[in-house]
C-alpha cells in the first residue's frame, strides 16, 4: 500500500488528486494539507476518519510515501523541500518554481536517493506535445508558442509552456534567432533564449498550447486543447508509481513515458 499525503487537497485539482487517490486500491491517502484551512475535521471535508488534515507543515507528524502537490506557486518550494526533508517522494504539479529552485531540490532529493518529479503538466496529450515539439526543433530553426488557460492561472507563462520552450532550446542547442526589436507595446510575447511565449487567460480556457514551427514555405502547428482537469489524473497515478522505483527527482512527465 503507498500512502500519499495531499497538499491543497481542497483545491480544484487537488479534490481530483483526493478522488484519484481513493479510487486505487494500492493507494491510501493518509492527509491532507492547506494551510488556509481552519476546520481540520476530515468529515468536513467528505474524507475517511482516519485521514489526518494539517494547515502547518511542523504539525504533520504521519508516515508516507509520496506527497502530492497541488497548491500555489509561492508555496510549492518549501512544500516540496519540506517532502524530500522528511523522506515523502514528491510529486509536484504546481508550476511557478524556478529553474534555480527546481535545481536545488534535484540536488537534495538526489543527495538522498530520494524518487520523486516535478512535472509542469501531468496530462498526456500535453506532455506527448512537448516531445513532438522536441523532435520538431531538431528541423526548424524558428517557433513561437501560445499557452491558453482560465482567467484564474495566477502564473504566466505556464509551467508548460516554458517547460516545452526548454525542450526546443535543448534539442537547438542555440539561441533562437531575432528579427527585430522594435516592439514598444511588449506585443511579441515572453522570451526563452528567442523563443516568444504568448499566455491568454479567458474563461471558456482550461489549459490548451499550440507551438507553430516556421520554415521556408511551410509551418507546423503542434497543439493539445485540456477539457476537463479529470485528463491529469492519469499522469499523476503513473507517476506515482514510477517515482517508488526511482532514487532521483525527475523533471519532467516527458522524462518517464
Amino acid at each position: 500500500m503507498i500512502k500519499v499525503i495531499v497538499s491543497g487537497f481542497n483545491g480544484s485539482m487537488g479534490q481530483k488528486a483526493v478522488k484519484m487517490v481513493n479510487s486505487n486500491a494500492d493507494l491510501q491517502l493518509v492527509a491532507g494539507f492547506n494551510p488556509v484551512v481552519k476546520e481540520r475535521n476530515p468529515a468536513k471535508y467528505g474524507l475517511a476518519k482516519e485521514v489526518k488534515i494539517f494547515n502547518r507543515l511542523e504539525d504533520i507528524d504521519v508516515a508516507a510515501d509520496i506527497w502530492i502537490d497541488f497548491s500555489i506557486p509561492s508555496a510549492v518550494y518549501e512544500n516540496t523541500k519540506f517532502a524530500i526533508e522528511h523522506g515523502f517522494r514528491p510529486v509536484i504539479g504546481t508550476s511557478g518554481m524556478s529553474e534555480e529552485q527546481t535545481q536545488q531540490l534535484k540536488k537534495l532529493a538526489d543527495s538522498k536517493n530520494l524518487g520523486g518529479i516535478i512535472a509542469s503538466n501531468f496530462g498526456l496529450s500535453a506532455v506527448l506535445m512537448m516531445k513532438f515539439a522536441q523532435v520538431a526543433a531538431k528541423y526548424f530553426d524558428e517557433s513561437e508558442i501560445v499557452e491558453k488557460h482560465h482567467e484564474d492561472k495566477i502564473d504566466a507563462p505556464s509551467g508548460t509552456a516554458l517547460n516545452t520552450a526548454r525542450l526546443i532550446y535543448e534539442a537547438r542547442g542555440h539561441d533562437q534567432v531575432q528579427h527585430s526589436n522594435n516592439d514598444p507595446m511588449k506585443t511579441r510575447g515572453g522570451d526563452y533564449h528567442g523563443t516568444k511565449i504568448h499566455a491568454l487567460r479567458l474563461p471558456g480556457f482550461v489549459a490548451d498550447e499550440e507551438v507553430i514551427f516556421g520554415g521556408t514555405g511551410e509551418t507546423l502547428t503542434i497543439s493539445q486543447s485540456t477539457t476537463d482537469r479529470e485528463s491529469f489524473m492519469t499522469g499523476v497515478k503513473l507517476a506515482i508509481h514510477e517515482v517508488m522505483k526511482q532514487d532521483h527527482l525527475v523533471i519532467g512527465l516527458e522524462k518517464i513515458i
